[in-house]
């Protein structure tokens, strides 16, 4: 089944075909065989997930790191310290550079997932929601003006040379959008097996690329909010943009292929494959870090002399650094009490304490150890 292709990549593509894709692009047994997979990984997931009394524990231990995986993507790193502790400060209008782009990836995360709880369907409004959080630019369709095109890698001859050139034109790239929208909406219209809608709307998300920036970070938070909004996942806990981070190279090239050979085979088998992967790989993580709050909780119980051990164990988990503020702010105990029990914890090697810029930081070494994995 043919598929129109890019013909010259240094121009805009303004005949980037519209939604939907013919079904011939992926009907096929091999897909299909991958679909199924995919699709028991993901359940066993969210059967596992929806067990878990306080999600918090997970929600916000994962989303960072899939927020720091995703940012890798772009070039953007920082150390697992770094984020932790900039997260643990919980001032993030006073940080600057990569750990403070992480945690903008997370907040969007959080605000497109909140946005879509309150509204019934996907709208030009959320990518801008998304885009203005990601990039921190108040703008929001990129104006024909915008010559945006992506660049070729590496250090090649073509380095720096176009290797995409999106929509571009007055009207043009709001007219895709509205067509990836509604084809995102209409379940009756388009009868598409969700993730197989999903890999396909972030395809067309990357090459409609309808903002100055932030793109690619926008269209990753999109697959994790198209699964939570099908009610495949209940919160965005998949750690997609790992698996990503480690076949970038396929991840672009699967992108491109599309463009510009026409070939969806390979780019929906790469995404379900990311899905089934990363859902496994979030769903032992999971069991994880429940195995060790259960053995630290144990293990603080059988110490003793702990008040409310439950509370701190959750607190513990929250993130993998805590402060003694943390525990005051919550009002489980008095300031001298968190400290005590702060200490106590570093002494049973439960915590190790780190002192920084002349503060305390108490690091969850088994959460930490979980996360690096």
């Amino acid at each position: 089944m043919a598929y129109p292709i890019n013909p010259d990549r240094t121009k805009p593509w303004n005949n980037l075909p519209e939604l939907p894709i013919a079904s011939g692009l992926y009907q096929s047994i091999e897909i299909y065989e991958q679909l199924g997979n995919t699709k028991a990984a993901l359940g066993r997931l969210q059967g596992r997930s929806i067990a878990i009394p306080n999600q918090g524990l997970l929600i916000n231990s994962i989303s960072l790191q899939e927020a720091k995986a995703s940012s890798a993507i772009e070039n953007i790193f920082t150390t697992d310290d770094e984020l932790y502790k900039a997260y643990s400060e919980q001032q993030f209008k006073q940080l600057q550079g990569p750990a403070k782009e992480i945690l903008n990836y997370r907040e969007a995360l959080w605000t497109g997932y909140e946005y879509l709880r309150d509204v019934p369907r996907f709208d030009e409004e959320y990518f801008i929601k998304i885009y203005r959080v990601v990039s921190q630019f108040n703008d929001g369709i990129r104006p024909p003006v915008a010559q945006i095109y992506i660049k070729e890698g590496g250090s090649g001859p073509n380095a720096g040379k176009a290797h995409y050139t999106p929509p571009r034109g007055k009207g043009i790239v709001e007219s895709k959008l509205k067509n990836l929208i509604d084809f995102l909406n209409d379940d009756d219209r388009y009868q598409i097996d969700p993730l197989l809608k999903m890999a396909i709307g972030h395809f067309q998300f990357e090459a409609i690329h309808p903002f100055r920036d932030g793109n690619g970070r926008t269209g990753r938070i999109f697959n994790i909010h198209y699964l939570t909004k099908k009610d495949l996942l209940d919160y965005p806990i998949l750690f997609m943009s790992r698996y990503i981070m480690e076949h970038k190279d396929e991840y672009y090239a699967g992108l491109s292929g599309v463009t510009q050979r026409g070939n969806w085979k390979d780019w929906l088998l790469f995404m379900l494959k990311t899905v089934e992967v990363t859902s496994n790989l979030t769903y032992n993580k999971i069991n994880d870090i429940i195995g060790a709050k259960d053995a630290i909780l144990e293990a603080i119980v059988q110490h003793g002399g702990i008040n409310r051990p439950e509370l701190l164990v959750n607190a513990l988990f929250t993130q993998p650094f805590t402060r003694v503020r943390h525990l005051t702010d919550l009002q489980y105990y008095a300031e001298n009490t968190a400290r005590k029990y702060l200490d106590e914890l570093t002494m049973l090697g439960v915590l190790e304490k780190r002192m920084i810029s002349g503060s305390a930081y108490y690091l969850n070494l088994e959460l930490y150890r979980i996360l690096s994995e």
